[in-house]
C-alpha cells in the first residue's frame, strides 16, 4: 500500500448555523490522481479551502505527509508541498507570464535569477514556453489556466489540488489538459482534482469521492462510482454541467 499524502478525518465545517462539509473523511496516497465531484454547492471547493488552510475545520483533523495541517496558514501549507489552483483564475495581468510563474517559484528560491529559471522550466512543462514575454491579460481562458497551473508547479508541490482547471474549456483543450495532468502524476506529482467534466474525470483517476450536501455519499473506482445508485439518483442523473 503506497502512502497517504493527504488524510481527511471526520473532518467539519459550519458558517453559523449552515453545516458546509459533515464528518468527511478520505485520503489521497501517493502517486494518485483522485477525483472529487459533487453538484454545485456540495462543500467541493470548501475542502480544498479547509486543506489549504484558506479554512480552519470545525472539527475533525486533516494531515499532509503524515504531520496535521488543519489551522495551519496557506503559506506554511504551501511550503510543505501542499498546493491548490483557483477555480476563478486571476493572473497578474500586467505581467508577464514568466513573471507570474516567479511569483510561485519566489516561495523557495529567492534570488531572481533563480526563480526566472524554475519559472522558464514549468512554463514549458505546461505548454506555455514561448509566451514568456507575452502579457499575462493577453492569454486565452485555455492559457490562463494552464498559467495557474504553472504557477502552482513553480512552488515544487508534492500534492496538487485543481479546482475545475478544464471548465470553460472545448473539447479539443480539455484533451490537451487531461494529457498534462497525467504527465504530471508521470512527474511524481500526486493530483486531488475538482471537475464536473464527467468524461474527463473518468478518464483521468484513479479513484472518485463523491459529496452531496457536504456529506461523502460514495469512494470508489470509476466504474464503481458511476454504477452507485445513489451517485446516479444525486449527481449523474440529476442536474450537472457536461
Amino acid at each position: 500500500m503506497t502512502q497517504k499524502l493527504l488524510e481527511f478525518e471526520g473532518v467539519g465545517k459550519s458558517f453559523g448555523g449552515l453545516r458546509a462539509i459533515d464528518n468527511v473523511s478520505f485520503s489521497v496516497h501517493a502517486g494518485e490522481i483522485v477525483g472529487l465531484i459533487g453538484p454545485n454547492g456540495a462543500g467541493k471547493t470548501t475542502l480544498f479551502a479547509l486543506a489549504s488552510g484558506f479554512l480552519k475545520p470545525t472539527d475533525g483533523q486533516i494531515r499532509f505527509d503524515g504531520k496535521r495541517v488543519d489551522g495551519q496558514t496557506p503559506p506554511h501549507i504551501c511550503r510543505a508541498g501542499l498546493v491548490r489552483t483557483f477555480q476563478i483564475v486571476k493572473p497578474f495581468g500586467e505581467m508577464t507570464v514568466l513573471e507570474n510563474a516567479m511569483v510561485g517559484a519566489f516561495l523557495h528560491h529567492h534570488r531572481p535569477a533563480d526563480a526566472r529559471e524554475v519559472a522558464a522550466g514549468v512554463l514549458k512543462q505546461v505548454g506555455l514556453g514561448g509566451r514568456e514575454h507575452q502579457a499575462a491579460k493577453t492569454l486565452t481562458l485555455s492559457g490562463r489556466k494552464r498559467l495557474e497551473v504553472a504557477k502552482a508547479l513553480a512552488t515544487h508541490p508534492k500534492l496538487l489540488l485543481l479546482d475545475e482547471v478544464m471548465a470553460g474549456l472545448t473539447t479539443v483543450e480539455i484533451a490537451g489538459m487531461v494529457d498534462l495532468v497525467h504527465e504530471l502524476r508521470g512527474a511524481g506529482i500526486s493530483i486531488l482534482v475538482i471537475e464536473h467534466n464527467m468524461k474527463a474525470v473518468m478518464n483521468l483517476s484513479n479513484r472518485i469521492v463523491v459529496i452531496q450536501y457536504g456529506k461523502k455519499i460514495a469512494e470508489g473506482s470509476p466504474v464503481e462510482v458511476a454504477n452507485d445508485p445513489q451517485v446516479i439518483s444525486a449527481y449523474l442523473g440529476g442536474e450537472h454541467a457536461a
